[in-house]
């Protein structure tokens, strides 16, 4: 069975632009809201996501940060991430990283992102994948002008 799971950003919530688009496209797609510090919320996103394998997960900035500490702690559980514009620039502060992430990951990151600086997502992202795509987008962080176009259900496959 494939489980799809959304994580939204640290100030938006399951209720927002891009959750309400998973939900209307994919009503099976788990869309939690997460609140509290990093840990709470990956305390959060680990019961979730206990027991479960061939995991397609989806996470949006600060989202994408806990995406990518779920995959370095249980790679073997995700079959594949798709990451927006994520906050790995904060994975330092996360004591999380060991290791790197086999699972195929796919990267959209806007060109004109005033919040998750570009120049120090690349490097951090080609040291922990091992499988990266990564796509710049002529969008801003949201990437509101974006995300709907992508080819979702080949990503979520």
């Amino acid at each position: 069975m494939i489980n799809r799971i959304f994580i939204h950003g640290l100030d938006s919530s399951s209720k927002g632009t891009k959750g309400v688009f998973f939900r209307e496209k994919y009503p099976d797609m788990m869309i939690p809201t997460f609140t509290g510090d990093l840990q709470k919320r990956m305390i959060k996103l680990n019961g979730i996501l206990s027991g479960k394998s061939d995991i397609r997960i989806v996470g949006s900035s600060f989202g994408g940060l806990m995406a990518t500490l779920f995959a370095l702690e249980n790679g073997s559980q995700v079959k594949r991430a798709i990451l927006l514009a994520p906050a790995i620039n904060m994975i330092k502060f996360a004591s999380h990283k060991k290791g790197r992430v086999s699972a195929p990951v796919r990267i959209y990151h806007g060109r004109g992102d005033d919040v998750i600086p570009l120049a120090e997502i690349d490097p951090i992202a080609r040291e922990i994948f091992t499988d990266l795509s990564f796509t710049i987008v002529d969008d801003d962080h949201f990437l509101h002008k974006t995300f709907k176009d992508l080819d979702w259900d080949t990503l979520l496959a």
